[in-house]
């Protein structure tokens, strides 16, 4: 009986060596489940080091930043965050209490965010598309147009907004060298870095290093954007202006929607511009909500407060986000029915 057995097993095994040497065609040998588990896991290995710095850089910080908000941090408790003591909402209704001296303040700040970021994303826009329609045309000297177009954004951000801020200066700059000594414009030297001017200094200078960005993504948009559509308009009698809204326009929409999208969240989360322009301490006229955040945290040791403010901003921009995305995507739905 014992042989028997033996024998039986034995032929199964054999049965089972004979199937993986048969050909193809004739049976298909086994799948290797820890083969198929490698392909399958591959993926999501490659993609396990960018995860994990992303995870490092902006999510933990994140965290920790809505953690800290719920806090009462300041000078004080700073050393031992973890054991500082809990401030539940406080810190979030001392943000939006207009009528307390920190909640005006974030208010204004707020209001001219709003309105610097609404003049220069919309001057980004109109610059960066009359350039990109200008040089659709192929004539002499285009590829350098290009070139120099794009020399702002290709500037470190650093390098660029302290060669304006000397442009800036009252005496010595250049600025004032040109509309005042040369054009004879104003009685006297304007102050461009205080005062009010300085919300339309920081406005130049975000345009500048803003515009050629929206050049280059309406400039690649042109390209698909056949040529026998203007050739077809042309015949029926339409003119330039009527190409650009009803041929150039429309077929930019879904680029521009995107465009604008980007443009404003990058404008109104913009620190860099500001604090080199200006420094740490902002003039009120240009007190953009960032860097009054920053003020709020570092110069006043607040930290609480000023995490409560950034959480505030996080939460306004994906509410503008989702409704712009919201909007567009239905624009989009009716346009294509």
């Amino acid at each position: 009986m014992t042989s028997t057995v033996t024998t039986y097993q034995e032929g199964r095994r054999t049965a089972r060596r004979n199937v993986r040497k048969t050909p193809s065609g004739e049976a298909r040998p086994p799948r290797r489940r820890s083969g198929r588990l490698r392909r399958v896991s591959l993926p999501y290995l490659l993609l396990l080091p960018a995860l994990a710095l992303e995870l490092l850089v902006h999510l933990v910080p994140m965290v920790i930043g809505i953690a800290m908000s719920f806090k009462e941090l300041t000078q004080f408790t700073i050393r031992n965050w973890g054991d500082a003591p809990w401030a539940g909402l406080d810190n979030y209704t001392l943000s939006i209490d207009f009528d307390a001296p920190v909640g005006q303040a974030l208010l204004k700040s707020f209001v001219t965010t709003c309105l610097f970021t609404v003049a220069s994303v919309g001057l980004c826009w109109l610059l960066g598309t009359a350039a990109a329609v200008f040089l659709q045309e192929s004539f002499r000297g285009r590829g350098l147009l290009r070139a120099l177009f794009l020399v702002p954004y290709a500037l470190p951000v650093y390098a660029a907004v302290i060669t304006w801020a000397f442009m800036f200066q009252r005496d010595n700059g250049l600025i004032n060298h040109v509309l005042h000594d040369q054009l004879g414009i104003g009685e006297s030297p304007a102050f461009w870095l205080i005062g009010d001017n300085s919300f339309w200094a920081l406005l130049v200078v975000s345009v500048w290093k803003g515009w050629p960005f929206a050049f280059l993504i309406v400039m690649a948009g042109l390209q698909n954007i056949p040529r026998e559509l203007y050739e077809a308009a042309a015949l029926d009698g339409a003119g330039v202006w009527k190409q650009i809204r009803h041929i150039t326009l429309a077929s930019l929409r879904p680029v521009n929607q995107v465009l604008v999208l980007v443009l404003f969240l990058w404008t109104f989360n913009d620190f860099n511009t500001p604090f080199v322009l200006f420094g740490k301490a902002a003039p009120e006229a240009a007190d953009l909500i960032s860097l009054h955040i920053y003020q709020s945290s570092f110069q006043t040791w607040n930290f609480g407060t000023g995490s409560a403010m950034s959480v505030l901003l996080l939460l306004f921009l994906l509410l503008v986000t989702g409704v712009y995305l919201l909007l567009t995507s239905r624009g989009r739905r009716s346009g294509d029915a």
